[in-house]
């Protein structure tokens, strides 16, 4: 079971039951988001909180079975040592971010975090990127937002910030581009094993979106 289908089993126990792509195609997107997508900002409200707790009780049975990215750890030391600041920024709830938190396992390098539960409005609004701007200190322009859905990519561009993309979110290279990404990259091991020429690769030499 992966995050569309939590999302899929919790909307079907309120009797909601959209297609599996469209599903799939707001993966990425802040909770308040995905349910305005899938069922119209028009509905009734009534069993938006229940259906998020649905989705989070769903997920939670995931815990025991979540793996990190190869490479995932191993980057975020690379860009730690080359004097990034390390900010994770997630549409997750706060608990949920402290479990994958541990199975990263690179709170070594960690500096800050910000969740869902630290914003408003979910991606592709920019809240989220606002909110790890502010925690970390640092102007759009000394920032580069690493993700992999459109929905990462566009919250970044709304808070002018660039976005370097991987493909792990299960969407193509073509609509990381559309959306803005800086650059894209198969995975994080992929983008690790090209770091040098990354916008990654030197945070002095990063100049922003006008990269």
């Amino acid at each position: 079971m992966g995050l569309d289908r939590c999302d899929e089993w919790a909307l079907a126990q309120f009797g909601h039951t959209p297609a599996m792509a469209r599903v799939h195609g707001v993966i990425g997107m802040g909770g308040d988001q995905l349910l305005d997508h899938l069922l119209g900002d028009d509905r009734d409200h009534t069993d938006d909180e229940a259906i998020t707790a649905a989705h989070q009780a769903l997920f939670a049975r995931l815990w025991p079975s979540l793996r990190a990215f190869d490479g995932a750890a191993e980057l975020l030391r690379q860009l730690n040592r080359r004097g990034w600041t390390i900010t994770l920024a997630s549409s997750a709830s706060g608990r949920d971010l402290e479990v994958m938190r541990r199975v990263l396992d690179a709170d070594d390098v960690i500096d800050h975090a910000a969740s869902a539960d630290d914003v408003k409005a979910g991606k592709p609004a920019p809240d989220l990127v606002h909110a790890a701007l502010a925690k970390s200190d640092a102007e759009p322009e000394q920032a580069l937002f690493v993700g992999d859905t459109p929905w990462d990519v566009q919250a970044a561009a709304q808070a002018k910030v660039a976005c370097v993309a991987v493909l792990s979110g299960g969407f193509g290279e073509a609509d990381l581009r559309a959306a803005g990404a800086l650059e894209v990259h198969r995975d994080v091991g992929d983008l690790l094993a090209h770091l040098d020429g990354s916008a990654l690769a030197d945070p002095a030499r990063h100049t922003g979106l006008d990269r």
